[in-house]
Formats: C-alpha cells, sequence, structure tokens
C-alpha cells in the first residue's frame, strides 16, 4: 500500500497496516524532520522493523536532493538476516512501483567468520583464528613474499578481488550474508573486503551494535560514514550494558602469562630483524620521531583493531621519545606486566580511581600517564613493523596495552577494581584486576554527536524516561506505544502465594525455603495438566534453576511434571543448549508438548522467539535483580548516584524488570499469538515495582489478577485458553476498533490514529 505522511509517500510492502505502525512512522518522520535523536518503545509482534525501514527508505526517496543514509544496528546475526529479509521485500515492492528510481544498495556487514568463503580460513575454529587465518593470507608483507615466491600461500579469492580493483562493485539490490557469499564465490571475490568497501557507498547498511560502539572496531570499520545518517538501534533495551562493556577490560593471571609469552616472542623477532633487515626498524623509529601516526595509510588488509579510546581522546601527537625504540617499548611493557602481576598477588579487594592508579603505576614501575596512553598505538606499530599475522596469539598483550590506554586516557567514569576470589565462590582463588566504565553515555557520545539523528528502540524500554539520563542526550521525541488487539490474546498474571496460601518470592532469606520450592514446583505442574504444547519458565539464575530443579527432582514433582509434558533445560555450554531447543521445537510440532527451563539474562531470554505453539505460556520464578554485591555494580551505582542523581534502589529495580519484560515478551511475537504471563513472586504486586513494566503489558494486567494464588491462576488459565479456542475477528472491524488499516481507512482516518496509539 502506498500513504502519504505530511510530505511524505510511504511504500509499504503490506495490505493493511496496524495502527501503531501508522502512530509510529509519524512519530519517527517527526525525528528525521527535526534531525534529532529519538525513543520509541513498540510492543513486540507488532512490526517494528518493516515500519522503521518504509519510513525511512521512502524519506530517502522523497528528498533525493538530500538522501540520508541508514545504519541499522542489531544485536545478533540471527536479527540481521531477519532485517535483511524484510528490506528485501520492501525493496521489491518500492521496485515495482516506482522501477529504476527506487534502488538502493543494501548490505550486512558481519565478521569474517561470517562472511569468508576460503576453505582454509574458515577451518580455524573460532573468531579470533579466522580473523589471524585472513591476515596470514592477505597481509601486505604475505602478499609481497607470495609474488615473489609461488610457494608461499595466499588467498585466490582476494588476490582475484584486488585484480580486479576497479570494477568492484556491488549492482543495486539488497545482500544477506548468504546472498554476499555467493556473490563472492561467483565472481571469486572476497565477500568480506568487498563489503568493507561498499560500506561507504551502501544507502543502507546492517551491523552489529559493536561496529558503531567500541572504538577498536569502529574506528576502522564506521570511520567513513556521513553526518547524514540515521542510526537504528534495534532491540536497545540493553544499549548502557553494550556501551560500559566496550571500554571495560579485565586482566587475570592468565592474560599476564600469555602477555609475558608475547613480550618473548616478539623480542625474538625484534633480534631477527636487528639481524636480517635492521632498516626496517630504523624506518619506524624515524617515522614515529617525525609524529607520523600509520593508521592513515594502512591497506585494508594489514588495520587490526583500532585505539580503544574514543576518537576525540586520542592525542594528536609524536609518541613519547621513552617507547619509540622497539626495544624501550617491551621493556616498558615488561615493567607494566610486572606492576600487574604484583597486584594480582593482592589477598584484599581494592577499589581505586585511575588517577590513583596512574600514579602508583608512575611511583612503583616509572611509567607516566603519557606512556600508558600511547601504548595501544605503539603496539599496533610494532606489530606492523614485526610483520605478525598470527593476531590470535597475541591477544593477550593486546588486552595490556587496551588496560594502559584506557586508564591513561580516562578519569572520569571508571574505576579500578581488584577481587582475589568470586565472593560465590570464595574457596577457589581467581585474582582479577578489572577496569571498569560506569558511565554508558561515554561510548555512545560520539554517535550521537556524529549522526543526524539516532533512533533507540525496542519492546521494553519502560521506564523510558531513564534512558536520557542513563546517555546522557536529549530526545525530541519519546514515546511508549500500546498494541491494538481485536481480543485480548495477552494475560499477564502475579501469582504472590502457593494453593496452602504461602507467599512466594526469590528474596534471598526464602529462596531457599522448602515451602516456596514445593509451591514453584506446584504451580507448573498444575500449569502443564492444562496448557498445551510449550511452556517456558525463567529463573533468576544458573545456580538458582539447578537448586530448585534438584529439590523438584528429590520430591518427585519433576517426574510428575513428565508425564504430562518433557522437559529441556538451557545451560551455559551453547551447543547444549542449541541442541535442546530443536528437542523443545520437535516436542511442541508433534503434540507431545514440552516444558523449557531458561535463565533471564541468558542467552534463550535475549534472543530466542517462543512464538505461536512454541510459547503458549511463561512463567518467571521471582524478579531478576543484578548481584546486588557484585563490587562492579556497586562502584556503578555510586557513580550514577553521585553525577546522574539515579537512586541505586531505581536502577536496580528498572534493571529487573526490563529483563522479565524481556523474558515474558518471548510468547508474543504477532498479534494473532496468544499466551499467558505469569510473574511468580509477591513483590510483583506492589506498585513500584509492577508500574516498570512496558505499557503494553501493564494495559492487560487486570486489578483482580495482582494477588493470586495458584489455584486463582489454574482458573483463570483455564478460561483464557476457552476464550482463544473461539474464532475471532482479524480486523476488528466488528468491534468498532480497527487493527488493520487499509489505503482507504488511511486516507478517512488522517492524523487521528497517532494520538489513540500513545500511552
Amino acid at each position: 500500500m502506498k500513504f502519504q505522511i505530511d510530505d511524505v509517500t510511504v511504500y509499504f510492502p503490506y495490505d493493511h497496516i496496524y495502527p501503531e505502525q501508522y502512530a509510529y512512522m509519524v512519530e519517527l518522520k517527526r525525528t528525521l524532520d527535526a534531525r534529532g535523536h529519538c525513543l520509541l518503545e513498540m510492543p513486540t509482534g507488532t512490526g517494528k522493523t518493516i515500519a522503521l525501514l518504509s519510513l525511512i527508505t521512502s524519506y530517502t526517496l522523497s528528498k533525493p536532493h538530500n538522501p540520508v543514509k541508514l545504519i541499522y544496528c542489531t544485536r545478533t546475526v540471527h536479527e540481521m538476516e531477519k532485517t535483511l529479509a524484510e528490506l528485501k521485500l520492501l525493496h521489491n515492492y518500492q521496485l515495482r512501483h516506482l522501477g529504476n528510481h527506487a534502488a538502493i544498495l543494501a548490505i550486512g556487514l558481519s565478521s569474517r567468520k561470517n562472511l569468508c568463503v576460503n576453505p582454509t580460513v574458515l577451518a580455524a575454529e573460532n573468531r579470533d583464528s579466522v580473523d589471524a587465518a585472513c591476515r596470514k593470507l592477505t597481509a601486505s608483507w604475505v602478499r609481497a613474499a607470495a609474488v615473489a615466491n609461488p610457494n608461499v600461500p595466499s588467498c585466490e579469492f582476494f588476490e582475484q578481488f584486488e585484480r580486479d580493483r576497479e570494477g568492484t562493485v556491488l549492482p543495486p539490490g539488497v545482500y544477506t550474508l548468504q546472498d554476499l557469499r555467493a556473490f563472492g564465490k561467483a565472481k571469486r571475490w572476497c565477500p568480506y573486503f568487498l563489503a568493507r568497501r561498499m560500506v561507504e557507498a551502501a544507502n543502507v547498511v546492517v551491523y552489529s551494535y559493536q561496529y558503531l560502539l567500541d572504538p577498536k572496531v569502529a574506528g576502522i570499520i564506521s570511520k567513513e560514514l556521513q553526518k547524514e545518517s540515521v542510526v537504528v538501534f534495534d532491540e536497545a533495551h540493553n544499549i548502557d550494558n553494550v556501551c560500559i562493556e566496550a571500554l571495560s577490560v579485565s586482566v587475570r593471571r592468565q592474560t599476564l602469562e600469555g602477555a609475558r609469552r608475547n613480550l618473548s616472542k616478539m623480542q625474538q623477532e625484534i633480534e631477527r630483524f636487528k639481524a636480517t633487515d635492521a632498516g626496517r626498524l630504523r624506518q619506524e623509529y624515524n617515522r614515529l620521531v617525525e609524529g607520523l601516526a600509520q593508521g592513515g595509510n594502512l591497506p585494508m588488509t594489514d588495520a587490526w583493531l583500532q585505539n580503544p579510546a574514543l576518537p576525540d581522546d586520542i592525542l594528536k601527537e609524536a609518541v613519547p621519545g621513552n617507547i619509540r625504540k622497539a626495544e624501550h617499548f617491551l621493556h616498558v611493557l615488561r615493567r607494566l606486566v610486572q606492576y600487574l602481576e604484583d597486584r594480582l598477588g593482592n589477598e584484599n579487594v581494592e577499589k581505586e580511581l585511575p588517577l590513583v592508579f596512574v600514579k602508583s603505576i608512575n611511583t612503583q614501575a616509572g611509567i607516566d600517564q603519557k606512556t600508558l596512553k600511547f601504548c595501544y598505538d605503539r603496539l599496533h606499530s610494532l606489530m606492523m613493523t614485526l610483520e605478525i599475522t598470527d593476531t590470535d596469539e597475541f591477544l593477550h598483550i593486546q588486552t595490556i596495552c587496551d588496560f594502559a590506554t584506557l586508564v591513561g586516557t580516562y578519569a572520569r567514569g571508571f574505576s579500578i577494581i581488584f577481587e582475589p576470589f568470586d565472593e560465590r565462590m570464595p574457596h577457589i582463588p581467581d585474582p582479577v584486576l578489572q577496569l571498569s566504565c560506569h558511565d554508558a553515555s561515554v561510548a555512545i557520545k560520539p554517535v550521537f554527536d556524529r549522526f543526524q539523528s539516532v533512533v533507540i528502540t525496542s519492546g521494553t524500554l519502560s521506564p523510558i524516561d531513564l534512558y536520557p539520563r542513563l546517555l546522557n542526550f536529549n530526545p525530541v521525541v519519546s514515546r511508549s506505544f500500546t498494541m491494538s488487539l481485536t481480543r485480548e490474546c495477552i494475560c499477564p498474571m502475579v501469582l504472590t502465594r502457593g494453593s496452602d496460601q504461602l507467599p512466594v518470592s526469590t528474596k534471598f532469606d526464602m529462596r531457599s525455603d522448602l515451602g516456596v520450592v514445593r509451591n514453584y514446583g506446584r504451580l507448573l505442574l498444575e500449569m502443564v495438566s492444562v496448557v498445551p504444547d510449550g511452556v517456558v519458565c525463567f529463573f533468576v539464575s544458573y545456580s538458582y534453576m539447578d537448586g530448585i530443579v534438584n529439590s523438584w527432582n528429590e520430591s518427585g514433582i519433576l517426574k510428575e511434571i513428565m508425564q504430562h509434558k518433557l522437559v529441556f533445560i538451557e545451560t551455559q555450554d551453547v551447543v547444549e543448549t542449541t541442541l535442546a531447543l530443536d528437542n523443545y521445537r520437535k516436542a511442541c510440532d508433534c503434540g507431545r508438548g514440552a516444558v523449557f527451563f531458561s535463565v533471564a539474562r541468558g542467552k534463550v531470554a535475549e534472543g530466542i522467539d517462543f512464538d505461536r505453539h512454541y510459547g503458549r505460556l511463561v512463567i518467571m520464578y521471582g524478579v531478576p535483580f543484578q548481584y546486588t554485591l557484585s563490587k562492579i555494580l556497586v562502584a556503578r551505582l555510586e557513580y550514577l548516584r553521585e553525577t546522574f542523581q539515579i537512586k541505586e534502589g531505581d536502577f536496580l529495580t528498572f534493571d529487573a524488570l526490563r529483563q522479565a519484560a524481556q523474558c515474558v515478551g518471548r510468547v508474543i511475537r504477532s498479534k494473532a499469538d496468544y499466551g499467558m504471563m505469569i510473574f511468580a513472586d509477591k513483590r510483583y504486586s506492589r506498585h513500584d515495582k509492577r508500574s516498570k513494566l512496558p505499557g503494553w503489558i501493564l494495559s492487560h494486567l487486570r486489578d483482580a489478577h495482582l494477588n493470586l494464588s495458584t489455584d486463582m491462576a489454574l482458573h483463570i488459565a483455564r478460561e483464557f485458553l476457552r476464550k482463544m479456542a473461539q474464532p475471532y475477528d482479524k480486523t476488528g472491524s466488528g468491534s468498532g476498533r480497527k487493527t488493520l488499516l487499509s489505503q482507504d481507512d488511511l486516507e478517512r482516518m488522517g492524523q487521528g490514529i497517532t494520538n489513540e496509539m500513545l500511552f
């Protein structure tokens, strides 16, 4: 269908549109017109992705003199592929209506592991090994050696790509990762470097958050992107945690041992070069004396990771004299490693600010702040000079230089925390020194400053007013949308007590209570006897899930549950969990029914959909608070209180409730779907906790469902399932409130829809 929003003709590839999609597009257009940033919360299963893509591509088509580039950031490769598939459908629709005038180039960009087509490189087991295997075949010095000696292995795909250099362009179209690999194989070109080269020219780029938020990667991939770009962070409820992880570094014993091995290897390489090619080391020294950075003119294959500090914080001056010579630099690194080793030998928990830590390094190891700042760039330069290709083996020394550069660069928003053991396992010594970033706004600030509009969107952004404070920005639009339904297909309930009227909760003083464990087991047993197909249970942690499943096993409850449905469990092993999910789906498909035990904040809670018969009921056992005794969390809470005036309790509740909402939101993935959500903890009945759930869940949570026991919940579940079994009117034309709008409806109703859909 085709419709107008003010001066923009929107091309939408379906015959009908949801009212909330239309309202979402109107708010998105306001943001683009204002050239500002926005926060938009839209319920899951309401076509958020296609609404975003339709509006932004149509906006560009309507303003050909001032086109905007779309940078769409996703969390996983699976989400990237889904986004590109939707875009392909939309692009074909626009081509049918507008012909070649609507042609665009859209690409997905991922790591070499997901794009490489060279079988010898792909044989490596993990991402770092694949990157290193690629460098061994494509680094400029390897290729130069291969020209002189045909026996030196090189990559035929990259060589062909370089030979056809002038003609290596992608024709217009939408390319998924699979399409890029197929195109690369057909042309005998390297798909990874082809995608890298096309990032600048593409109208739409879909890639991971890290490519924009992690300075080490963004400095290589996203350096040349134009200001006239719209950046979309999809499923961005955890964006503050992604920003913090991008600027945090941990150093353990294994890191230091690996760094020592790396330094010895580099020392041997320096001796070898001195004997065979001393000119190279002299050249590097002269270049550093002149203050020439090496990053500017490196071939694409040689660029390793960039400086971990943000671009504006990197010193634009020459490398200090005391680390210009390779041997002197290694000597400095050895002293730094020795200092960190001494710190790891302590037996007390310590917390220091970066300035205090830097002063201590200067006093004890004789390394000043400026030298620390340059560690990463100097290491990068030395690795290039020594022609090191197996970068996966040098990750340890890279981590040490990461740590040094960040400590030397940032004074505010960071702290250094030393823990001799994990508090949950005090008998196992596991010393760790962590440079922890507490301020999410540090990593995302360059994105807000650099690009025209940034859209942060997700199904769970409540309370929406906390994000501008956490990320320190002023959105021009901040909105939450409801879900228009013709029938009440969501049934949230708060269960506060078991059938014996004992309260249930995972509060620390109650969680091991046998009465609570028994009531939780009885709840699941009663539910699996009436709910068809799939049931998903989320627990607050792996250790709690292990304990409760053990108790249920000993008391025979698990055996009774398995008479109704098969039981599958998420573990910390990705392969095991994938296998369990496959079998869970098979059990649901064949009618046997299944229960899946999972963990909040785990892989399943974040990225797996339990739509249709795969999830008719989700039970959230407890409130998934973070481990509140964690030193890093305590330091972050302190910083948030002092800097942004965010109270500890408010942040912890907000964080726990967004995780809970993320878990229960897995069951509704479209409006034709239906499912029940049980919040099994007495704390959810309190208004201060409950009010932080997304509006689209709260709007279906009736007062009568706020204080239920197991038998009352069972009665409500039976009634709900009976109601859902009846045929229903999908368009809502009978109920007076339409949930599917045609082109004519839009023309008649106009702007009124927007106001109706907002909270």
